[in-house]
C-alpha cells in the first residue's frame, strides 16, 4: 500500500504490540482486516510479535516509547503518512511498576510507572484524538486498557493502581470530550489473562490477607475478541466499561 493510496480497511494503532496482550490484540485485528500500526520499544519484539500472522501485510512496525511526547507524534505521524487516517486505538502499553508498600516504593520507580501507564495513555490519547478530530470521515475510537486494578488494588500496588484509575478518569473525559466530534473512548478491565506477565499467578500471588494463593487465568484470546468486539461497534454505540476476568480469580470478594 503506497502512501497516497488511503486505507482500504480501518486503520488501527496498538500500543505495546511487541508482547502480552498487545501481540494477540494485534494479530486479532490483523486477521480481521484492519491496517494495523503495532508500536512497542523494541522493532525486533514487534515484527515476532506479528510474523506468520493472517494479514501480516497489512502492518506497519514503528518503534515509539509511549512516554516521550516527540516519539508518540512520530508514531501517528508514520500512521498519517501511511494511511491517512486512525479509526482505532487500543491504549494497551503498561508496566506493573514497583510491588511494595508505599513507604519502600522508590520515588523513581513511582514516577516510571506513572509515565507508562498514565502519561503515556494520554500522549498516545492525545495525538489519536487530534487525527480523528482532523481527518474525513471524522471520529474514531479509543479503547484503554485499564485493568481490575482500575477498579480494586491488589496488595503492595500503589503506583500501578494509582495509574489505572488514572486512566479510567481519563477515559471518562475522553468519552465526554469526544462527542462534539465522533469520538468514541471505551475501557476494558482485564484481570489474570494468561500472558508472560501473569504467569507467575498460577504458583501463587500476594493475597489481601497476606497470604499467598494460586490465582486461575484465562486464554488471552478472549479479550482480543472482546476488543475487536467494542472496536467494531458504529460510532454511535460505546462500550462504556467492559470486564473480564478468570471465573474464580479473587476479585469479587478481594479483602
Amino acid at each position: 500500500m503506497t502512501e497516497d493510496q488511503g486505507p482500504t480497511s480501518p486503520v488501527a494503532v496498538v500500543t505495546g504490540a511487541g508482547s502480552g496482550i498487545g501481540k494477540v490484540v494485534a494479530r486479532a485485528f490483523l486477521g480481521a482486516g484492519y491496517c494495523v500500526a503495532v508500536t512497542g520499544r523494541r522493532r525486533e519484539r514487534l515484527e515476532e510479535a506479528i510474523a506468520g500472522a493472517d494479514g501480516a501485510a497489512g502492518a506497519l512496525v514503528v518503534p515509539a516509547d509511549v512516554g516521550d511526547p516527540d516519539s508518540v507524534d512520530e508514531l501517528f505521524a508514520a500512521v498519517r503518512a501511511r494511511w491517512g487516517r486512525v479509526d482505532v486505538l487500543f491504549n494497551n502499553a503498561g508496566t506493573f511498576g514497583p510491588a511494595a508498600p508505599p513507604d519502600e516504593i522508590p520515588v523513581d520507580a513511582w514516577l516510571d510507572t506513572v509515565r507508562t501507564n498514565l502519561t503515556g495513555a494520554f500522549l498516545c490519547a492525545r495525538a489519536a484524538f487530534a487525527t480523528m478530530r482532523a481527518q474525513s470521515p471524522q471520529g474514531g475510537r479509543i479503547i484503554n486498557n485499564g485493568s481490575i486494578s482500575a477498579q480494586v488494588p491488589r496488595p503492595w500496588s500503589a503506583a500501578y493502581t494509582s495509574t489505572k484509575h488514572g486512566v479510567t478518569g481519563l477515559t471518562k473525559s475522553l468519552s465526554l470530550d469526544g462527542r462534539p466530534f465522533g469520538i468514541a473512548c471505551g475501557q476494558i478491565d482485564i484481570g489474570n489473562a494468561a500472558t508472560d506477565m501473569t504467569a507467575g499467578f498460577s504458583a501463587g500471588a500476594r493475597q489481601a490477607d497476606g497470604s499467598t494463593a494460586p490465582e486461575a487465568t484465562f486464554d488471552v484470546a478472549h479479550v482480543a475478541d472482546a476488543v475487536l468486539y467494542m472496536a467494531g461497534l458504529p460510532l454511535e454505540a460505546n462500550v462504556q466499561f467492559l470486564t473480564i476476568a478468570a471465573r474464580t480469580m479473587p476479585y469479587i470478594g478481594r479483602g
